[in-house]
């Protein structure tokens, strides 16, 4: 690692400024993205004690709070000020195929060439090969961040990043040496080709061939399509990960293997020397996320070099996956915030009748939106999401710090298992909800809402990709169910299970705390008894897995963030107890947390009966009768 002082040289750099912070429109202040940087702290320093963990590990022990700290606040800065302003702009130009060249809206390829120069693309990656080695706990903020501000230029970067963490763990010394570097620095740029036209979900049907060749190298041939940043004008050199088979290959999903292709082949001295037998055959015309580039990808005899083993792709792949879907998770909880940020400006301004309890306004003709219950209702039921998403994000990530990190087996073997467990939920519960409270936000500017000015129209459309990419949620939701709880054998929910009565058990005297403990046990028995249900009844009938997946996702979606509730709220209760300086912010947090526990987690009863009404009902009618 290197040292504290050499970070700061990096993350303290000064990023193009830009003028462009806030609008107005017809009269209104449209509010411009800003990051929530004290509510990360928050949570990365208080509730999740970040310091403490990183101490515990040799390759964190030099990650001190000042250092933290700085990255965020320079994270945020090219958030705002390089991103957020060519967002919109971006949208609305979109991106545009030419002769088989994708060209990116304007003003993208310079913030690419900043951003890259910041060294955020190798922000957490290996530090061997030019990466920042940084922990995924700010990792995930820094992404949480750039989705907020410009979700479809965050998608570049966040591709190479999640390659370079499949080369760093499965890859070859020589191609690790070759690629690594120039991916960390945003000099090259990468993808991962899984999808094809008639292969989604069932990677196993695949029909990407690979020829090996004397040289030990091999000739790929097929095509792939939705291949993000497939094709653009950001990077000299654009890397593929793809799936195929060789031709003796077994069937199904164990034949898989993966190649790394780069569309210009790399000369002796490291710069790009002839272009491959690869090439873009369309982009996708998109109802969201239009500035970043989805591809139809052509390999015609392209020349591509294994990454690890044979017939081991798709576990090599889901290396990536895994990585990916935290970060589209992210999208949710990134574009959530910054609906908030407008919607929470134009509910303050906006004027339009009178609070039922009496003129709040007496000066003006009407009173600010935000006095109405329905607009509060709305607004908080983004932001406790928000707040509790990101909790739950910052502790997906500590426990991949903890596996990856930690010098011991057994706690790396533990946060390993909660992965898994949790990677799923996280995708799928950022990503519905994320969605979910964008549309919120957007009804609460009403007309305003659905037009472009105020760009929650564009967050709405951004939002809804992130619920089918990286995964279809329906499919988190069968990986949770199927997988993770009916057919484990390693006690992965006992885990999380066994964590959450542990910190019941620990505050079970606190009477300032029993307000979030209380519903929060509730939760957790309705989980643990209806799983118990799940299991015995898919034992006598697999179509209740399916039947259950969704619903059963959401509760345990539900009992997590009232956990991350619970959590957050006994700092906020220590603080203020503490004489702390900033009790707004704390009381503020506690009154959050009370809208979620009264209002959003009663939900969970619903969904644990919707559970067990079974499959009966979804099976019945005929195909014909659909």
């Amino acid at each position: 690692m290197q040292s504290t002082h050499s970070y700061f040289n990096r993350f303290l750099s000064v990023f193009r400024p830009y003028s462009v912070r806030s609008s107005v429109v017809r009269g209104q202040t449209v509010a411009a993205y800003k990051a929530p940087i004290r509510d990360m702290q928050f949570i990365l320093h208080e509730v999740m004690a970040a310091e403490k963990l990183f101490a515990q590990m040799p390759g964190t022990a030099e990650v001190s709070t000042d250092l933290m700290d700085a990255i965020l606040e320079s994270a945020a800065q090219i958030a705002e000020e390089v991103l957020a302003p060519i967002n919109r702009s971006g949208d609305e130009e979109g991106c545009r195929f030419e002769r088989g060249q994708v060209h990116t809206p304007t003003g993208f390829r310079e913030a690419y060439k900043a951003f890259a120069q910041g060294g955020w693309i190798g922000l957490s990656g290996d530090v061997e090969h030019g990466g920042q080695g940084m922990p995924k706990m700010l990792a995930v903020l820094f992404e949480e961040m750039i989705m907020g501000a410009n979700c479809s230029f965050a998608l570049y970067p966040i591709l190479s990043a999640g390659a370079s963490l499949a080369l760093a763990r499965h890859a070859s010394a020589e191609l690790k040496q070759e690629y690594l570097p120039r991916l960390y620095s945003g000099e090259w740029s990468a993808t991962m080709c899984l999808t094809e036209p008639h292969a989604g979900t069932d990677l196993g049907i695949i029909k990407s061939r690979a020829q090996p060749q004397a040289d030990g190298s091999y000739l790929i041939t097929g095509t792939k399509i939705f291949i993000t940043g497939g094709e653009h004008d950001l990077t000299r050199n654009i890397v593929h990960l793809v799936l195929a088979k060789l031709p003796d290959a077994p069937p199904g999903p164990k034949g898989i293997s993966l190649f790394l292709v780069p569309r210009d082949l790399p000369s002796g001295d490291g710069a790009t020397g002839t272009r491959n037998g690869v090439s873009c055959g369309s982009i996708e015309h998109k109802m969201g996320i239009k500035a970043s580039s989805t591809c139809v990808m052509n390999f015609d005899g392209a020349r591509g070099y294994l990454v690890g083993e044979i017939n081991k792709g798709l576990t090599y792949m889901f290396t990536m996956m895994n990585y990916e879907r935290l970060s589209i998770g992210l999208q949710g909880i990134g574009l959530s915030e910054s609906s908030y940020q407008t919607a929470v400006a134009y509910a303050r301004e906006r004027v339009q009748g009178r609070a039922a309890t009496g003129v709040t306004n007496p000066a003006g003709p009407a009173d600010p939106i935000i006095v109405h219950p329905d607009v509060r209702r709305m607004l908080l039921s983004v932001r406790a999401d928000v707040e509790a998403g990101r909790a739950l994000a910052l502790y997906v990530a500590s426990q991949l710090d903890i596996a990856h990190f930690h010098p011991d087996a057994g706690s790396r073997k533990r946060a390993a298992s909660l992965v898994a467990l949790l990677t799923p939920v996280a995708k799928a519960a950022f990503s519905d909800r994320g969605f979910e409270s964008c549309v919120l936000a957007q009804q609460v500017l009403g007309g305003h809402g659905y037009v472009r000015e105020w760009g929650l129209e564009q967050n709405v459309r951004d939002a809804r990709i992130a619920q089918i990419y990286e995964g279809t949620n329906g499919i988190q939701a069968l990986d949770l169910v199927g997988r993770k709880v009916v057919k484990d054998s390693d006690g992965m929910l006992d885990i999380l299970v066994e964590e959450i009565n542990d910190f019941l058990e620990q505050h079970s005297e606190s009477a300032q705390l029993r307000e979030f403990l209380a519903p929060l046990t509730a939760a957790l028995g309705a989980l643990t008894a209806t799983t118990h249900w799940l299991k015995e009844a898919a034992s006598a009938n697999p179509d209740e897995i399916g039947a259950a997946s969704a619903p059963y996702l959401r509760l345990v979606t539900l009992v997590l963030y009232a956990y991350m509730w619970a959590r957050m709220a006994r700092i906020a209760l220590a603080a203020l107890v503490g004489g702390v300086s900033e009790t707004s912010f704390y009381d503020a947090k506690l009154k959050t947390g009370r809208f979620f526990i009264a209002r959003v987690l009663p939900g969970y009863a619903a969904l644990a009966a919707e559970i067990r009404g079974g499959s009966t009902t979804l099976m019945a009618l005929s195909v014909d009768q659909f």
